[in-house]
């Protein structure tokens, strides 16, 4: 019996004759900016920690001051923005919009070393508990032996006890023991 043969599908363009295999790469045109985002970050950051200062306040206080100064009081050809201050709006408006999204950036990065911090903290609270545990465990089961060994003073108090039964002894048969000799 003859086996008869499928007709392959023509391929696809992009595709690889199975689903399993990669598309073709395809080479892009514009190459995208390769950004290091550890760098960024940092710039973020200090973005963020400079505009949270009273000197970046004054600064921009001064130079929002020297614009409507100049823009009001100069005459007529030297003004370059009208009595609405148009212009200084829309540099005020566009700063804040570049400012906003660092921010939240210098937040996010804040939030991670936090986050990384507080794993660590956690971990070092936990070894710090178990080794609580451990000496605890360690403390109960010494005072356990020491209530079976024998302390000084208990041994004290046995000889003491024994030199007198001896001394006793000694006492009622004189003539067992002569000069202390003790040899059994």
């Amino acid at each position: 019996m003859a086996r008869a043969e499928r007709p392959r599908e023509p391929r696809r363009e992009g595709r690889g004759p199975r689903l399993d295999q990669p598309r073709e790469v395809r080479r892009q045109l514009v190459r995208r900016p390769q950004v290091d985002a550890d760098t960024f970050g940092r710039f973020a950051e200090n973005f963020a920690r400079f505009m949270g200062t009273a000197r970046f306040l004054l600064y921009m206080t001064l130079f929002v001051l020297v614009w409507i100064g100049w823009n009001w009081l100069s005459p007529g050809r030297a003004r370059f923005d009208g009595y609405p201050f148009i212009f200084l709006t829309l540099m005020l408006s566009l700063q804040a919009s570049y400012a906003a999204p660092l921010i939240l950036l210098a937040q996010n990065r804040q939030e991670d070393r936090d986050r990384v911090i507080a794993e660590q903290d956690r971990t070092a609270n936990s070894r710090a508990h178990a080794d609580m545990e451990f000496l605890a465990r360690e403390m109960a089961s010494l005072r356990m032996a020491l209530g079976e060994v024998a302390t000084r003073d208990y041994v004290r108090s046995e000889l003491r006890s024994l030199l007198q039964e001896l001394e006793e002894q000694s006492r009622r048969d004189p003539d067992e023991h002569d000069d202390g000799d003790w040899d059994t």
